[in-house]
């Protein structure tokens, strides 16, 4: 029996996602948590979990500040990243942060499955692209520096919503972060990238495809 764990802060999607796995025989969702904190603590209340389902953008702190935590607390707990963006540059970094896979939320059933199985039977779930960037990433030390990665985490993630249209105040909703925090993100990105307004940013993401 596969033991797993959802913290993903959308209830609706998680009910939709535990409904999924119980329907298999093999799987047992034993707990859910819908933030960083309450995550953590029932986390530490489960001593026998096989894998975590864990969504990247939660409240307040993003899932890979858990991952973090998790490295050091039960590194031997199998983590799948769950996002709503299916870009592989993102999927590289939760792998590269320890992750044992990434899926992105608009994933057909049977392939989420098919990576539950996998990462449980020990492996890594990869889709093809990023197996092809990480290859591409060992020819030398530091694969496309111009990338997301002179970016944090959190900028990462502010990003990505901005390059998809979100407004400051939705962001800031999002992520439990006041709006003025939001903008100081944004001119960091702006100014990181070598653009000065969002039309900009957007054309950057879109040439070097980093959004669909």
């Amino acid at each position: 029996m596969i033991r797993l764990m959802i913290i993903d802060d959308h209830p609706m999607f998680r009910s939709g996602l535990k409904k999924m796995l119980h329907d298999e025989p093999d799987f047992c969702v034993v707990d859910e948590a819908g933030d960083w904190a309450d995550g953590l603590a029932r986390l530490r209340s489960h001593g026998d979990l096989d894998i975590l389902l864990l969504d990247i953008n939660l409240p307040a702190r993003s899932g890979f500040d858990l991952l973090e935590t998790i490295q050091v607390e039960a590194p031997e707990l199998k983590v799948i990243m769950l996002s709503m963006y299916s870009q592989q540059q993102y999927a590289l970094r939760a792998l590269r942060a320890g992750a044992h896979g990434y899926v992105a939320k608009d994933m057909e059933a049977a392939d989420l499955i098919g990576a539950v199985r996998m990462v449980a039977k020990g492996q890594k779930y990869m889709t093809p692209a990023v197996t092809e960037m990480l290859i591409s990433s060992l020819h030398g030390p530091d694969d496309n520096p111009g990338e997301q990665k002179k970016l944090s985490i959190r900028e990462s993630q502010i990003f990505d919503m901005l390059v998809r249209g979100e407004s400051l105040t939705m962001i800031a909703a999002k992520l439990s972060i006041s709006v003025k925090t939001v903008s100081t993100y944004r001119s960091r990105i702006l100014e990181k990238r070598g653009v000065s307004t969002n039309a900009e940013l957007i054309q950057y993401a879109v040439r070097n495809k980093l959004i669909d």
